[in-house]
């Protein structure tokens, strides 16, 4: 293997060069931090896919992709006498020394002990930053569910939570209540007719009310231990499996799925389901 401070100093080297005002890249040298960061939540999102397809090969071109999205944040904020990469490398040693006390402290902390400990850490820091708010620090770029798993967990630390599982499970069944009652209110296709049972207010927006059932059942999810977004994207493969498998079938017999009724396609996804996972 090489040497990794070597390869690091060239990567820097390298994006020193790219931003170069005279001999960069034109492309490089106009990117600022809000055109890069789009940038960078997909390559987070490639090394997640390297690594559910238990690719290696791809799993370290992702890797470089994503360490060159730091370097090039680092510069960026180094060009403007912010900070640079080594003030950022510092910065993570730091904060990795201060919330691992078992280790560099000596405290004695069992293993099931250490997801509380850290989360602890983590909220004395935030306590003494300038917002200690029980939210502070829940980033806004996050996927959605997995903002709403976060923001449940942290209000739930302070005490604003359901007492067991069957109390946000019946939340669940509220919210939807009150996206039938939405639904009838606005006239939308489908909607279910007369008053939606349970509903404790007056009807929202059929987006709002939407948006109150994903984030009820997300706290379902916190509350069954299952997270969200791994569960989602596990439907995400099961129904692009399924899919496929329809697909294969239709071409095997001929069959457009364009041209399918709604019998015919239930038919062949219940095929794709025995056949195909």
């Amino acid at each position: 293997m090489s040497d990794p401070q070597h390869a690091l100093a060239e990567l820097l080297a390298l994006m020193a060069r790219l931003r170069d005002p005279q001999r960069g890249c034109p492309w490089d040298r106009e990117q600022t931090f809000r055109s890069i960061a789009p940038y960078t939540i997909e390559e987070a999102y490639e090394v997640a896919d390297a690594i559910e397809r238990d690719d290696p090969g791809e799993l370290r071109e992702e890797l470089g992709d994503l360490l060159f999205q730091v370097v090039f944040h680092a510069r960026m904020a180094e060009e403007r006498g912010w900070f640079g990469f080594s003030e950022v490398a510092e910065c993570i040693h730091g904060k990795l020394v201060r919330r691992h006390p078992h280790v560099f402290a000596g405290a004695a902390t069992e293993a099931h002990e250490l997801p509380r400990e850290w989360e602890a850490q983590k909220a004395r820091e935030r306590a003494a930053a300038a917002d200690g708010g029980a939210l502070a620090g829940v980033p806004r770029a996050l996927p959605a569910l997995m903002r709403a798993t976060k923001l449940g967990r942290r209000a739930a630390r302070v005490g604003f939570d359901w007492a067991d599982t069957a109390g946000v499970r019946a939340k669940v069944d509220e919210e939807l209540a009150e996206l039938d009652a939405a639904l009838a209110e606005s006239g939308a296709p489908g909607a279910q007719t007369g008053a939606a049972p349970g509903a404790r207010r007056a009807p929202g927006t059929v987006a709002d009310e939407l948006g109150d059932l994903l984030f009820a059942i997300v706290n379902l999810s916190r509350h069954l231990q299952v997270d969200a977004e791994t569960a989602l994207r596990a439907a995400n493969g099961k129904f692009e499996r399924r899919f496929h498998r329809m697909e294969e079938l239709a071409r095997a017999r001929g069959v457009t799925l364009e041209r399918l009724t709604a019998l015919e396609w239930d038919a062949l996804w219940g095929e794709a389901k025995l056949n195909g996972g």
